[in-house]
């Protein structure tokens, strides 16, 4: 096998969020031929924007954007300045932290997009980057890809309730000590939906600032909080602004996901660098969706707190139902829409489980490898869906569950 194909491979794509399409061929072994669960196929590899509508007003400023032509088609290649402008002050208000609009902000195709080019831009083969475990599936596989050595940071969220993520952060400076020289993280924590502590983000920017390390942070969740959640940005409390890269999108929480926009903001340094690679890879974000940021942070009165109520809802009927399946555990996610639930012992391998549960079940869900190596036998719900359907979903996942517990 060549160096090249060597380097793809490493990427996995087949099990990523929204690849169901690739796991298509019937099981073979005869273990796995159970009776059909009859009920409506649910895909919880990722949100679903009809059971949860855009922003309001966002196709309009769409098709004003395309009416505008090429003016708003051909932006510079990090955003148009004049929606950047408009970012910023929102940004700020929201992260409490002043955004530099022409210098420390650029608009991406997708937080997607921002986490590739912010990836790039600060790691060079070599380089150690301390990464999470278990964290958002694209870190690790961006970092191998641009040859970065990874260190494993462990995130020991459990089952219990409490005010903390669960981040190790003797093992986060023991990486700094070794010469890690960028951190990288999201919070709300994907897949397990805790939030970080006041404490905790105060203790990564201490430790970042006394070791000269960079940190990138995916809040893309971070507008989604639940009752009672403290949430604490990374860049309000670091000192050293030039060390810190913060990426959003409202692809998630505002179901945008189809505009394909995100935006990264912080060190100008690295910002630059980004413009540049984006100039080379996409050119820019599409054109006519900037303009769709300008429904973000801009909702009608009382929108942002339904979406959240709705969430809610889906959540705590979820999450009994996990926790009266015999041997399941999870932990309430404080943000986000993500359950990340560990399955007891079965008869079967996990793969086999999760490709079970979509063949006779029609539940799609994203296998816990995706997140770190060590969670094969978890799984992870994006449980932004039909209430009732979600519902109806985890019913036949329990069943199935009983099928084929040890």
């Amino acid at each position: 096998m060549s160096e090249i194909e060597k380097k793809f491979r490493k990427l996995e794509t087949d099990n990523a969020p929204g690849q169901e399409v690739r796991q298509a061929a019937k099981l073979e072994d005869g273990y796995l031929k159970g009776e059909s669960l009859e009920g409506q196929r649910v895909d919880f590899s990722h949100g679903d924007v009809d059971a949860h509508e855009p922003t309001p007003g966002a196709f309009d400023e769409f098709s004003a954007g395309v009416m505008r032509g090429g003016s708003q088609a051909y932006t510079e290649y990090r955003g148009a300045l004049d929606i950047r402008d408009e970012l910023a002050p929102r940004l700020a208000d929201f992260t409490g932290a002043d955004v530099d609009a022409r210098d420390g902000l650029i608009i991406t195709p997708g937080t997607q997009g921002a986490l590739f080019l912010a990836i790039a831009s600060t790691v060079s083969r070599g380089d150690k980057v301390a990464i999470v475990q278990p964290d958002y599936f694209a870190n690790r596989k961006l970092v191998t890809f641009f040859d970065g050595e990874i260190v494993p940071v462990q995130l020991r969220y459990g089952e219990a309730e409490t005010d903390e993520a669960g981040l190790d952060l003797e093992e986060l400076e023991a990486a700094f000590q070794s010469g890690v020289k960028l951190f990288l993280f999201s919070n709300p924590n994907n897949p397990a939906g805790v939030v970080y502590s006041p404490e905790e983000v105060s203790r990564i920017a201490a430790l970042a600032e006394q070791y000269g390390a960079t940190v990138i942070v995916d809040q893309l969740y971070s507008r989604l909080r639940y009752e009672g959640v403290t949430y604490t940005h990374l860049r309000a409390v670091s000192t050293a602004s030039e060390n810190v890269v913060t990426i959003m999108g409202p692809s998630k929480t505002e179901s945008l996901s189809g505009y394909r926009l995100g935006v990264a903001f912080g060190s100008k340094t690295i910002i630059n660098r980004m413009e540049k690679l984006q100039a080379i890879v996409s050119l820019r974000a599409a054109g006519y969706s900037q303009a769709v940021l300008k429904t973000w942070f801009n909702e009608p009165e009382g929108w942002m707190e339904e979406r959240i109520a709705r969430h809610q809802a889906i959540r705590d009927d979820l999450v009994a139902l996990f926790r009266g399946i015999p041997g399941c555990t999870l932990r309430v996610p404080q943000a986000g829409s993500y359950l990340f639930a560990r399955l007891p012992e079965l008869t079967v391998a996990p793969g086999d489980f999760i490709k079970a549960l979509r063949l006779q079940a029609g539940v799609i869900v994203t296998p816990g490898t995706e997140f770190s190596p060590h969670c094969a036998d978890s799984i992870r719900l994006n449980f932004s869906q039909d209430h009732a359907a979600s519902v109806a979903a985890i019913e036949r996942l329990a069943t199935l569950v009983q099928r084929y517990r040890a």
